[in-house]
């Protein structure tokens, strides 16, 4: 259980401390627990991550308490949980990250057919719907829709090596795709964003019931289908009149490393723009840049910033 131990441990280091207190203490907790990582390391491997297997059980009933009264209860109900975790993936739908995406696409000559890999819910596919404020070192940038100020309203620190945006994409066309496509109509689906959204994170839950609320107004087009396999046809039936743009999220890290380099080589060659907002050690071209919790923006495989995987900021490279 030795590799699985350091993982949450990995976890608690770099991606929780300082974000996430209870998290940080579950995960480093269960590192020490030979008990309950026996209990995580009879699932596939692909479901062992702590966000998931946190996430199902607090979906379960959990107690958001500390772990030596978290523990019982999770033993108890390791079965349920473990259901959950079968059924379920971390499909994070931040909305907050549209923020990070729209310094590059209004630098784009638009209008512009978005395509997002891993769409979840599809929250990702309305950066011209929401309100932006973005703080720089020279004072607030406010930025709204042209129907005025949107329900969602999204903060981003962004350093002085980007310029903030001085107006938000202009997208005909939004699509997505993902292995198992989320429904804002759905009160499961709804309640499963939530659940994956770490416990101190109140404007990220609050965020993401509005953007859930608009979205569900002007529900996306969203395809069930592989990214290696079904993307294309989805790709075909964008419109030949706007700018393509193929964007996703935190998706790679969970594609096998020959599939992922298929991916890749499918990107270089597309007819627009690839955006892609991964973690540092997912893509070559980000190889060398610091495993800190933070980001990697990249722009046509080209890193160009470094960000809050959440959204919250940004720091041009």
């Amino acid at each position: 259980m030795g590799e699985l131990a350091e993982s949450y441990v990995r976890w608690a280091d770099v991606e929780t401390r300082g974000s996430s207190p209870s998290y940080e203490g579950w995960a480093r907790a269960i590192a020490a627990d030979d008990q309950v990582l026996a209990l995580i390391g009879a699932l596939p491997a692909r479901k062992r991550q702590p966000n998931l297997v946190f996430a199902a059980a607090r979906t379960a009933g959990a107690p958001l308490d500390e772990y030596h009264r978290f523990r019982p209860w999770l033993v108890r109900h390791w079965p349920e949980v473990a259901d959950i975790v079968l059924a379920r993936s971390t499909q994070t739908n931040e909305a907050a990250r549209c923020a990070l995406l729209v310094p590059e696409l209004a630098r784009l000559d638009g209008p512009l057919a978005l395509v997002e890999v891993g769409a979840s819910a599809g929250l990702c596919l309305y950066p011209d719907r929401y309100s932006y404020r973005y703080r720089t070192p020279d004072g607030v940038v406010a930025l709204d829709p042209v129907t005025g100020p949107s329900s969602v309203v999204i903060g981003c620190a962004i350093d002085a090596g980007i310029a903030a945006p001085t107006r938000l994409p202009d997208v005909a066309w939004r699509a997505g795709i993902d292995l198992n496509p989320l429904d804002v109509g759905d009160p499961d689906d709804v309640a499963w964003l939530r659940a994956l959204v770490w416990p101190e994170h109140h404007d990220r839950r609050e965020r993401l019931e509005a953007a859930c609320a608009l979205v569900a107004t002007d529900r996306p087009h969203l395809v069930r289908g592989d990214l290696l396999d079904d993307l294309d046809e989805l790709l075909g039936s964008a419109p030949t009149d706007a700018h393509l743009v193929v964007f996703h999220s935190q998706v790679l890290m969970y594609v096998e490393p020959a599939g992922r380099e298929r991916f890749v080589e499918r990107m270089r060659g597309l007819d627009g723009t690839w955006i892609s907002h991964e973690d540092s050690r997912v893509l070559g071209s980000s190889a060398g840049l610091a495993h800190d919790g933070r980001t990697v923006l990249t722009v046509d495989d080209v890193p160009v910033a470094r960000a809050d995987p959440h959204g919250r900021s940004i720091e041009r490279l």
